[in-house]
């Protein structure tokens, strides 16, 4: 498993607990906070891209 630096837990109302980390290779991970064993991995680029998107409201029509 990478070494993975998480950040604190992004938490929604209820138990909607995401976080972030990154290693250094240069890589972004997001995880479920409490199941960070199980990620979803990508270029940190990605990650600001994905970022990015969400803020300017190209995921709004999943809410």
């Amino acid at each position: 498993m990478a070494d993975i630096t998480w950040e604190a837990p992004f938490c929604g109302e209820g138990n909607s607990c995401f976080r972030l980390g990154t290693d250094t290779e240069g890589n972004a991970y997001i995880a479920v906070n409490g199941q960070e064993d199980h990620y979803l991995t990508d270029s940190a680029e990605a990650l600001r891209t994905l970022i990015a998107d969400i803020k300017a409201g190209k995921a709004d029509h999943l809410l």
